[in-house]
């Protein structure tokens, strides 16, 4: 079956379609193979709109509304074009949506105390539009089974990188950071995933305002400034980064008022040493959390394979590698095993669109902290 995957992550920046093939393993665990990868922009006001209703403590409901339908159109108009471009016709579709608030950790409301979350992007529009069903808001079965929602990656990292001999850490970094800890020989409850902190959410806020760009192009801002250490300690000694997993983050914790805040704490130095500390931030809260809770002696795990835009950025990859150098590990690409870092989180939703249609589960409780496995979305016919 050819499924397709949709994705449009916390950075805001645009769609991700894959198009990949998958088959019922004898297994129990399905094969899947890549076929095709298309990235499209946002329009830019389409993208302010989303930035806006994201985190917003006011907003006009009917404007959440119409965006729900226009990000669908969008999603359609983007799986079309893929397919067109590609000659490929997609039986299945699995849309993530856009999230606009999630919020994993239980908080009263109204008498209840809740976890909650919202991806936008209607998908009875997308199966409508493209002519094939959509398994759609992933997100919330696994928080109803007790889990955080997310991260909902794990189980394609499990399928795809697991080996008998090797232990291998799966790292993506988006607007958010998160990664896989697959053991050697692990079975799939022994798969330890959480959001480690910032991805390029807080380097891209940071570069916008200094600089009035939209992202830290090759890391060459961030590349010529010194890094503030002071002050990325403070910031490691935050609640979040203290928390033990499972645990998420999104731009309720590292959107544009931390990045307000982050700017005011390094107070008046040069923008550029900004930029470099807030890229820092990223490599260092990784291994923060990679020695805090995963890695307890150098051999455990020996590869370290990265996805998502962050791979693209040599500064941030740079410190990266030379904050893993301790812990032994070797930084590998996602692309090295035979999938694109940037078509990762899209072939994700493709997958666990495959187990829904199915009716299999595919959140993994060890990652989310679920009381047990749930089948993940909501179908839209066509």
């Amino acid at each position: 079956m050819i499924v397709a995957g949709v994705m449009s992550g916390t950075s805001a920046d645009g769609i991700n379609v894959a198009l990949v093939r998958i088959t019922s393993g004898r297994t129990g665990l399905p094969g899947i193979r890549f076929l095709a990868h298309a990235e499209y922009p946002y329009p830019k006001a389409v993208r302010r709109a989303v930035l806006a209703a994201m985190n917003s403590t006011k907003t006009s409901v009917a404007d959440l509304a119409r965006l729900n339908f226009v990000l669908a159109e969008l999603y359609a108009d983007a799986l079309l074009a893929t397919q067109r471009r590609f000659h490929l016709k997609a039986e299945l579709v699995g849309c993530h949506g856009q999230t606009l608030y999630h919020q994993g950790e239980a908080a009263p409301f109204l008498a209840r105390k809740l976890a909650v979350t919202w991806q936008t992007g209607e998908g009875s529009v997308v199966a409508a539009r493209v002519g094939a069903p959509v398994v759609s808001d992933f997100r919330p079965a696994d928080m109803a089974a007790g889990g955080k929602g997310a991260p909902l990656v794990p189980f394609l990292d499990f399928l795809l990188y697991r080996d008998t001999r090797v232990g291998r850490i799966v790292q993506n970094i988006g607007g958010i950071a998160n990664f896989t800890a697959i053991p050697a020989g692990a079975s799939s409850n022994r798969v330890l995933a959480f959001d480690t902190g910032p991805g390029n959410m807080v380097i891209d806020a940071v570069t916008q305002q200094l600089f009035g760009k939209p992202y830290d192009r090759d890391g060459r801002i961030g590349g010529s400034g010194a890094v503030l250490d002071r002050v990325i300690s403070a910031v490691l000694g935050g609640p979040f980064f203290r928390r033990k997993p499972p645990k998420t983050a999104g731009r309720e914790q590292f959107g544009r008022e931390f990045a307000q805040q982050f700017i005011r704490r390094c107070g008046r130095v040069h923008k550029r040493d900004i930029v470099a500390t807030a890229t820092a931030l990223t490599a260092k809260s990784i291994a923060d959390a990679l020695q805090r809770f995963v890695v307890r002696r150098t051999g455990t795990y020996r590869d370290f394979i990265v996805s998502g835009g962050g791979a693209n950025n040599p500064t941030l990859m740079a410190m990266l590698a030379n904050e893993l150098q301790p812990l032994g590990l070797q930084i590998r690409s996602s692309d090295e095993f035979g999938l694109p870092s940037e078509a990762k989180e899209a072939t994700a939703f493709a997958l666990l669109a495959f187990q829904t249609w199915n009716r299999k589960p595919s959140n993994l409780p060890s990652a989310t902290g679920a009381d047990r496995p749930a089948i993940l979305g909501k179908i839209s016919y066509a």
